[in-house]
């Protein structure tokens, strides 16, 4: 009978348990659930095993059902993958909380770190499919039956953080709240490991010895070694606001808005501006805790409704706290709310946020931040530490329309990935390079480029990429993120091997400066010593273009003080001539303190293939050389293709000389045509998705096209040299390298060799 009693408890503990509304009741109702059957959650490797055996509850039975098939999958190597490795995870957030989930999987130690002690999180993050998928498969329903019912595609932040935290109770990890940390502590002569540096000091993680650091602490938390690029675009000003859902019936009634753009419907504008004096670019409205609205606004309609107390260039000046009357702020969210939903929901009460203030914030989306490296791994004393980087520390995203989460995701599945590897025993100059590789894919990922086979998606990339090269950045190209104890032999050694497999890196860097200082010697105040300081005023790139093509930039009209404009000069006649993309902004190599040297070699590096075409009439010699180039030039980092940006995104500052103008429209397509994925030509705008040849269907590249004026019906590749073998293409046995060669991305082709001047070869 006694025992029938505990056990109907720790049944009904567990009902606690799962329908737990908050963070600090999942705590409490796992910790009585551990103490009534016995189970130490500290026993991370048992942990799970013994929660099946000892919760004999149908209820249970149907979530173990649900794990037991994800940790099944072959990846996790029946959770012996990482059992050596003990992982620290900084942030429960969504995506702290995804990876932690995926490395106990992997069998390995996790420790999860928040400072805040609640989830308070109100906002709604729109979901993309596989990441529904992803979370139905995780028993996110039995967690949260309102998951994704019918049609609905979005969930609130906090109650994903409570799906999550609960799985990854279940599964063995120790998540501590109300935890600040404050740093690594290095290994030293008492401590053989790394360790972190807590507040409170007493806190039993302090004692947490790891060899892998991952920081998932959100965009104001990157760790030392990581350097992050900011992208500047037009000033968008972004408004959330939250109200209270009664989840009456009246209220239910009331239709969400999924996004409603200016563009698409200009009268609900006008109207909403003529009415409230609210000048909105677009509104998005779901309903699920609360009622949640998203919105960007028009500075100068804030500034005449108060909001904004006074106008200033500087976007961090003009929405500071001080400059933001708060009170104004929530009248203008709540009549935008009112009007966009008919006066619908007439009772439209602020719900509070974690300072138990009205949940209405301003967000300036002007600037946004990415990590330049996705990893690193530091060593001292030879104990060595794995680091990476997911959610918004990785990458800053544009939430509101779910990239942050589906990404996050992603990034997330990426790095548990390289921790399999780093715990396999996989050299590690190869684990940073395979990592930095899939990183490249990150910011193309959408909907539409990714596997919809969503039920097969692992943490191996290969699953998930349609796309994906592991290996399209080398082990050499990596070595300035291993940040080795230089006096230690092991590192020593390590740093040897590395030189060792790639023999020729650092004689392919002198050989690439050498060439760079031989066609820009004599330059006036061009002096290149290095692949960073030297590159700055732009002069440099200008004085290469210079010198193989004379006719393309004016030098004597470039001043050296005048450093955006020139380098701005540089990118857009690389670009538009040789079909080279830029590796940054003008603004951001003027700017930016420590000019990233990898990115500058591997530019260079395509600027000398670009130049350097082969001298020797020989037919077959052209193709053999184009064969060796592609192969050499496809190790290095793809060029990355903009997403398809939300209207409410931030125009990104121009990279190339083409003036912004106000058309919106492809003229191919008559679509509307977001910044990010526009190309500008003959005075026009396309998508890069309708820029093809209407011949091979193949994308053009700037520079590589014939545009007929007569009737602006078509584009077509305008080479001598592709009007000749296009036709081969359907003959392989014409000759076996030429429908190799056409195979490839043509893009890549035309642009290394700019083919108006392949006539010299036939």
């Amino acid at each position: 009978m006694a025992s029938q009693d505990a056990s109907n408890r720790s049944h009904a503990t567990f009902d606690l348990f799962i329908q737990a509304p908050s963070c600090e009741e999942v705590m409490q109702h796992f910790a009585d659930l551990c103490r009534q059957l016995d189970i130490d959650p500290k026993d991370f490797r048992n942990f799970y095993t013994q929660l099946k055996e000892k919760l004999n509850y149908w209820k249970a039975k149907a979530l173990w059902s649900k794990l037991d098939k994800r940790a099944s999958h072959a990846d996790y190597q029946q959770g012996k993958a990482c059992t050596k490795n003990k992982c620290l995870v900084l942030g429960a957030g969504p995506c702290g909380l995804r990876v932690a989930i995926e490395l106990a999987l992997l069998g390995a130690q996790v420790v999860v770190l928040e400072k805040r002690e609640s989830f308070s999180r109100n906002n709604v993050l729109h979901l993309w499919p596989y990441t529904i998928c992803d979370l139905r498969g995780l028993g996110a329903k039995k967690f949260y039956g309102k998951f994704c019912s019918g049609s609905l595609d979005h969930i609130s932040i906090r109650q994903l953080q409570l799906i999550l935290l609960k799985v990854s109770l279940l599964l063995g990890v120790e998540v501590n709240t109300g935890v600040e940390f404050q740093g690594l502590i290095e290994p030293s002569g008492e401590n053989g490991s790394w360790m972190a540096k807590l507040q409170p000091r007493s806190h039993p993680a302090s004692a947490f010895q790891f060899d892998v650091f991952i920081s998932a602490g959100g965009g104001r938390f990157v760790p030392d070694g990581f350097k992050h690029k900011e992208l500047r675009g037009k000033l968008a000003i972004g408004i959330t606001a939250n109200f209270v859902n009664g989840n009456t019936a009246a209220e239910a009634q009331v239709a969400e808005i999924s996004g409603v753009a200016r563009i698409y419907n200009q009268k609900f504008f006008q109207e909403l501006l003529t009415e409230t004096g609210i000048d909105l670019e677009n509104i998005v409205y779901y309903k699920d805790d609360t009622h949640y609205f998203v919105m960007t606004a028009k500075k100068k309609s804030l500034l005449k409704k108060g909001v904004i107390k006074q106008d200033y260039s500087d976007a961090e000046q003009l929405l500071a706290p001080e400059n933001v009357d708060h009170e104004a702020l929530c009248h203008y969210a709540h009549d935008a709310a009112h009007f966009s939903t008919g006066g619908k929901l007439s009772d439209l009460e602020f719900a509070q946020n974690h300072a138990n203030q009205p949940d209405v914030a301003m967000f300036d989306f002007t600037c946004m931040h990415r990590a330049e490296n996705a990893s690193l791994v530091r060593e001292r004393r030879g104990r060595k530490l794995l680091m990476g980087l997911v959610g918004d520390c990785l990458v800053e995203p544009f939430w509101p329309l779910g990239t942050g989460i589906a990404r996050g995701f992603m990034a997330a599945f990426d790095t548990a990935w390289m921790v399999r590897s780093w715990g396999m025993g996989v050299p590690h100059f190869k684990v940073l390079a395979e990592r930095e590789s899939i990183y490249q894919l990150l910011s193309q990922t959408t909907p539409e480029n990714t596997s919809k086979n969503y039920a097969a998606y692992s943490i191996n990339p290969k699953t998930r990429y349609q796309s994906v090269n592991l290996s399209s950045i080398q082990p050499h190209q990596v070595q300035n993120l291993y940040d080795g104890d230089k006096s230690h032999p092991s590192t020593r050694k390590l740093k040897d091997k590395g030189s060792h497999t790639h023999q020729d890196s650092v004689s392919g860097f002198e050989e690439l400066l050498k060439w760079c200082q031989k066609h820009t010697s004599g330059y006036e105040d061009v002096n290149i010593k290095d692949f960073t300081q030297s590159w700055r005023s732009g002069l440099a790139l200008c004085a290469l273009i210079h010198h193989f093509r004379p006719k393309l930039i004016d030098m004597a009209s470039l001043d050296k003080s005048n450093i955006v404009h020139n380098n701005q000069l540089a990118f857009s006649v690389l670009e538009k001539e040789l079909g080279i993309p830029p590796v940054m902004s003008p603004s951001d190599l003027a700017n930016s303190e420590h000019i990233d040297r990898l990115s500058m070699v591997l530019y260079l590096t395509q600027v000398r293939s670009a130049f350097s075409v082969p001298t020797k009439g020989n037919f077959i010699y052209l193709f053999i050389y184009v064969l060796t180039l592609y192969d050499r030039l496809s190790s290095l980092a793809p060029p990355v293709s903009p997403e398809l940006a939300p209207d409410m995104a931030p125009e990104p500052e121009p990279c190339t000389s083409v003036p912004m103008t106000n058309s919106e429209e492809c003229y191919f397509c008559g679509q509307r045509v977001y910044v990010l994925e526009r190309i500008s030509a003959e005075g026009k705008f396309f998508h890069r998705s309708c820029f093809n040849c209407h011949r091979c269907g193949i994308t053009l590249r700037l520079g590589g096209y014939t545009f007929d004026q007569n009737t602006g019906a078509s584009l077509q590749h305008r080479s001598l040299v592709y009007r000749l073998f296009m036709p081969l293409i359907s003959k392989p046995s014409a000759m076996g390298m030429i429908p190799l060669l056409l195979s490839f991305h043509s893009s890549f082709f035309f642009s290394v060799f700019n083919l108006k001047h392949c006539k010299l070869y036939l």
